[in-house]
């Protein structure tokens, strides 16, 4: 059986890549510079249109496979509350991407000075502000405040059924089995329905090919793989959906790479590893750099493809050079730690001062 790894090479390629093609599917997608990009190259453009958000099912396998790693390694059922596990993912996730969000506010609130352009959000105001702060702009249906952020809203409500699924399992089913079965009631039937996909229901199978995956790896390998690959084959045979594919490929791939040891060994690539695990900076940070480079391009009056090219590839470079700033202040475990005692002391000087401020009240 495998022991646990902390270092994962190749899960750090996959996210690289992944989070590469979900920034080229954005930078084709939105402002002048992709329009005139698109007129230049239309196939290309249009192939990362439609094809590059394929990407986000590699985040998601992979969450899946690390969530059933942190959460039930063996495939156990969790024995206490899932609570505190889901506010600290909710910590982990929120630090990072809400100061993302005030990034995007103010790129948003420059680039709209040099351009008008549907790319830019509208003013903020203070109920699209709280929806996002509690992960609720999906369900609520308020405006994005930048390009993908229903990601982290979805990976936050994955995994939080997941725990409860784990902490329900402990009653009268197996925990994974429970997985399992809401993975395969999502392909089958939840996510053949795009009214339902701001909510976890919708991206749960392909999270559960990856928890699978996970699991498969720690069992008998052959058997959990022809479960896997059998779930999921018959239900692209009922639809076939080439994003349940490319999830299938993944989590194969995952359980078949940690059994075999290549998980932690291949590939040994400096720059994919460093963009992997820079990747959740990446996806937060690039569509306010992108707001930025197109105002810039329209402020210079410039209107050519080549200009648009040199401007999608230096707003790439820019997007990661404040990615990884980001993650180093920001994102990095003591970055996020320092800032939740930072919190924490704001929250206890509030409350002091209040105490105060109650007692002086009362005395007068």
């Amino acid at each position: 059986m495998p022991h646990p790894i902390s270092r994962m090479p190749l899960i750090d390629a996959f996210k690289a890549i992944a989070a590469l093609l979900v920034l080229a599917n954005h930078f084709a997608s939105y402002g002048p510079l992709a329009a005139i990009a698109r007129e230049a190259y239309p196939e290309l453009m249009d192939w990362l249109f439609e094809y590059g958000r394929m990407a986000v099912q590699v985040f998601l396998v992979i969450a899946g496979f690390l969530a059933a790693r942190g959460l039930s390694h063996s495939g156990g059922a969790l024995a206490g509350s899932p609570l505190p596990l889901i506010w600290k993912r909710y910590l982990r996730l929120s630090i990072p991407y809400l100061a993302a969000i005030g990034l995007a506010i103010v790129a948003a609130a420059l680039a709209d000075q040099w351009m008008n352009d549907d790319a830019i959000p509208a003013p903020v105001t203070l109920r699209q502000w709280l929806a996002h702060a509690l992960l609720l702009q999906g369900i609520l249906g308020v405006d994005a405040l930048s390009a993908g952020v229903w990601y982290i809203a979805i990976d936050f409500q994955l995994f939080a059924l997941m725990a409860l699924l784990l902490w329900a399992g402990r009653v009268r089913i197996v925990a994974p089995a429970l997985v399992l079965l809401v993975a395969t009631a999502s392909l089958f039937w939840f996510n053949r329905d795009p009214e339902l996909d701001n909510w976890a229901i919708y991206f749960f199978g392909s999270y559960g090919l990856g928890a699978a995956a996970w699991w498969a790896s720690e069992r008998r390998l052959p058997l959990w793989l022809g479960i896997i690959a059998g779930v999921a084959i018959a239900a692209l045979v009922i639809d076939f959906r080439l994003r349940i594919a490319l999830a299938l490929v993944v989590a194969i791939t995952l359980a078949c790479s940690r059994r075999s040891g290549l998980l932690e060994q291949w590939p040994d690539i400096r720059p994919l590893s460093f963009i992997g695990r820079i990747s959740y900076s990446l996806f937060l940070v690039h569509f306010p750099v992108l707001l930025l480079a197109n105002a810039v391009h329209t402020r210079l009056g410039l209107s050519s493809p080549e200009s648009a090219i040199f401007g999608l590839f230096a707003a790439l470079t820019a997007s990661l050079l404040a990615a990884t700033a980001f993650y180093r202040w920001v994102e990095s475990p003591a970055a996020s730690q320092r800032i939740v005692l930072m919190l924490g002391w704001l929250v206890e000087q509030a409350q002091i001062r209040t105490s105060k401020l109650s007692a002086l009240t009362r005395h007068a």
